[in-house]
């Protein structure tokens, strides 16, 4: 990094951290506290009814406080990573750096706690003492052997998980890039020479945790700033580190590097030379150079001398970089859920295989998002996952829980593993639990579902998660030869003609069929011959409709580019019939506190009050799909009648054609959407609406009110969409938007999925 770069990044993190306002944390209230009566709950005399049924049952302070799920963070300072003793004071953005991660990747809540204590018992004992406030401890950044102390005298003495990530975190990362390494070279725990430098917390923590995994003592060979750790040196050891100790006469890495299977490195900079490497196993050597932010050897150096060499580091610029964050979040998170009384080794090793399994796994699309230019694909450029793949929390904090619960430390078990592993996803995924309702009725039918996009990225990766999560049978349009290409690219197993269909608009033997059908559909609204052979070749959305029309696919999923009416259109030429008409689109927003469905978002700029009608109606049907009782709101300027606007009138004129029939939703209008949303206000400007609680509808009467809604829902408000849905074509076809993600293409094949018969 040249100096220009370092001032630069520099200027950078002090902002980061200054503005908007100093640090990176603050403490928000997660319940009302607006008029006396919230006060009298939140404090005096409602707080002492917590209190009591506390003293009653210690458990129910998970209950009734935010303890079940409040970590601390606590460090001294003196081993903060890559500076060294800085003291506790200069410690604090790194403790509160990793309370961020805590909360960003498993939405625990942490205080960083930052102690001017050197002496590690003095430390044990303030680390004790704050057991009634958090449900787990996280040390951080405690030089070695002290850390060693402070943990110890802390699992012995307290009652719930003590965790030094430095050491532990560390260890775990290192066993999962280990496990798969291994795996890529063939070879086995048991059958390798390891050679290691650095004997501080982290170092021996990883080999401690390699022999738990298979690896022989006796072929362990640790070296430190000293030369090699043997029997009979005095020189900078402790029990730790003689644990370690080999009965050799050789005494330096030089010496001990010959053959090496894996060189573990936490030491520092330079320290493994290429001709040092060329020295190791002739086959595929691994090199673990971890030493921050210089390795210990650059990954072009080593290649240099061993191009087959398996390689990880710390650094994010590398591929396999061990980061700690792949694993105390989530083994924290499983901890807390079961009220673990401990973090074991059982928990750690499946939390090992967790991580592990996970990089074998064909990545996420968010990850790949995240990521974007990199190949993750299984292999050795990608040993283990990365920090933003979304699949983590479910899949680690479920297994760490299970292995709690199987080793007798779990305080609070979890009876349904299974909706406990539904109920991290959707933390994350944030469509996930509502979209459940969806996808167990699209389990009952196998529905043929063809994407216009075949080519795109986003549907590729949606496809081969339909393959794994669903009974559709995903058809892709585009030219075979791309697709795979980008399958492979983009590390997906799922193969064109093997595991979906392909339809090639350049060269499919169906060609003839389908521009015959299209002139047929279209002779007499000017499309010629020649016009239907071009279109058959170039609008993929209007051959998708052609099959669809066809019966050779059940729906149709366009519109991943393009205008939303351009892929109308040709949905509606193709598919519309009297019982077929595109009465709206809408989406439903995801938000902190529930979701939000709106319409009509696409179709009618200014519906008419029979479109107003049907749009209400059709909502209504849809909102049912997702478990959800609709309650419907016709939105407008007016309210109630107060004002007699072109808007309004149209709103109370779909009134009586909704009153006209018996309806089983609620409904009423018209309102202002403040008014829809909060039934107080509702209920002192009109006592006796027919609308209980708060509307999950809104229903506009112009199509850029309520697109204008959502797309401040999406950018401001940090709703996820579901949708567009196409009402009123009986699910034959749905028309995303440009912006959509390969879960939002998931989502909207779980619709697509589910058979009309299933909703009305």
């Amino acid at each position: 990094m040249s100096d220009t770069d370092k001032t630069t990044l520099r200027d950078a993190a002090l902002a980061y951290h200054e503005f908007p306002k100093p640090g990176k944390l603050e403490v928000r209230a997660t319940k009302p506290l607006a008029n006396g009566r919230d006060l009298s709950l939140a404090y005096s005399p409602g707080v002492a009814e917590a209190c009591l049924e506390i003293k009653a049952d210690p458990k129910a302070a998970s209950r009734y406080t935010s303890r079940g799920n409040l970590v601390a963070v606590v460090s001294n300072g003196t081993a903060v990573l890559g500076l060294g003793n800085i003291g506790a004071l200069a410690s604090k953005p790194v403790m509160e750096g990793k309370a961020v991660l805590f909360k960003k990747f498993a939405g625990i809540d942490c205080f960083d706690i930052e102690l001017n204590e050197s002496d590690p018992e003095k430390l044990a004992d303030i680390v004790c003492a704050l057991e009634p406030t958090f449900g787990a401890i996280n040390l951080e950044d405690i030089k070695a052997p002290d850390c060693f102390i402070v943990e110890k005298i802390c699992r012995e003495r307290m009652n719930i998980p003590v965790f030094h990530d430095d050491q532990h975190g560390t260890a775990i990362v290192v066993g999962a890039a280990a496990t798969n390494a291994l795996r890529v070279a063939n070879k086995k725990f048991e059958d390798i020479k390891i050679v290691s430098t650095g004997g501080g917390a982290a170092g021996i923590a990883c080999l401690n945790m390699l022999v738990k995994l298979g690896v022989k003592r006796e072929n362990i060979w640790l070296c430190d700033i000293h030369g090699l750790v043997h029997e009979g040196r005095n020189e900078d050891m402790n029990p730790h580190k003689s644990a370690f100790a080999q009965k050799s006469d050789l005494r330096t890495l030089d010496d001990v590097i010959d053959g090496a299977d894996l060189f573990l490195g936490l030491s520092g900079p330079g320290v493994l030379t290429a001709e040092q490497v060329g020295r190791m196993t002739k086959k595929q050597p691994i090199i673990f150079a971890l030493a921050n932010p210089t390795p210990e050897i650059m990954p072009d150096l080593a290649r240099a001398v061993a191009p087959d060499a398996i390689i990880a580091t710390g650094r994010s610029d590398f591929p396999n970089q061990v980061n700690n964050v792949l694993c105390f979040p989530f083994i924290f998170r499983g901890a807390l859920d079961v009220g673990a009384t401990e973090i074991n080794d059982e928990m750690k090793i499946a939390c090992i295989e967790g991580i592990a399994a996970l990089a074998r796994a064909t990545t996420s699309a968010e990850a790949a998002a995240a990521y974007q230019g990199e190949r993750l694909t299984f292999g050795t450029d990608y040993l283990i996952p990365k920090p933003f793949d979304p699949r983590l929390s479910g899949i680690v904090s479920s297994a760490v829980a299970k292995a709690a619960m199987e080793s007798g430390v779990a305080t609070l078990p979890i009876d349904d593993l299974a909706a406990y592993k539904a109920k991290l996803n959707s933390s994350v995924f944030k469509s996930a639990m509502l979209m459940r309702p969806v996808f167990e009725a699209a389990q009952t039918a196998s529905r043929r579902i063809v994407f216009a996009e075949g080519e795109d990225e986003r549907v590729l990766r949606a496809a081969q998660a339909i393959l794994e999560e669903t009974t559709e049978q995903p058809i892709l349009i585009g030219r075979p030869e791309v697709i795979e290409s980008r399958c492979t690219r983009a590390g997906l197993k799922i193969k064109p003609g093997v595991d979906f269909h392909v339809v090639n608009p350049e060269n499919d033997p169906r060609y003839r069929d389908y521009w015959m059908t299209y002139h047929k559909l279209m002779a007499r609204r000017g499309v010629t011959p020649e016009v239907a052979r071009a279109i058959m070749r170039t609008n993929t959305t209007a051959i998708g409709a052609i099959m669809v029309h066809r019966e050779e696919a059940d729906s149709l999923i366009c519109g991943m580019f393009g205008e939303y009416r351009w892929h109308l259109n040709y949905v509606t030429q193709v598919l519309g019939s009297p019982d077929r008409q595109a009465t709206g689109a809408l989406s439903m927003m995801i938000l902190e506190d529930g979701p939000l469905f709106l319409t009509d978002t696409h179709i009618n700029p200014e519906p008419s009050p029979q479109q107003i009608a049907e749009a209400a109606i059709g909502a209504a049907r849809h909102v049912k799909r997702f478990g959800l009782t609709p309650k419907i709101a016709l939105c407008s300027r007016s309210q109630f009648g107060n004002q007699d606007t072109e808007a309004a009138i149209r709103m109370r004129l779909a009134m009586d054609i909704l009153d006209s029939a018996p309806r089983d939703f609620m409904y009423e209008g018209e309102m202002n959407v403040d008014t829809a949303l909060d039934a107080k206000l509702r209920h002192e400007v009109f006592p006796d609406s027919r609308l209980e609680g708060a509307a999950n509808v809104l229903v506009f009467g112009h199509a850029d009110t309520a697109s204008g809604v959502r797309n401040i829902l999406k950018m401001k408000g940090g709703g996820l969409e579901v949708g567009p849905i196409l009402m009123g074509m009986r699910n034959c076809a749905h028309i995303v938007s440009a912006s959509t993600t390969a879960r939002g293409l998931l989502n909207m094949a779980a619709i697509a999925g589910t058979p009309v018969a299933h909703y009305g």
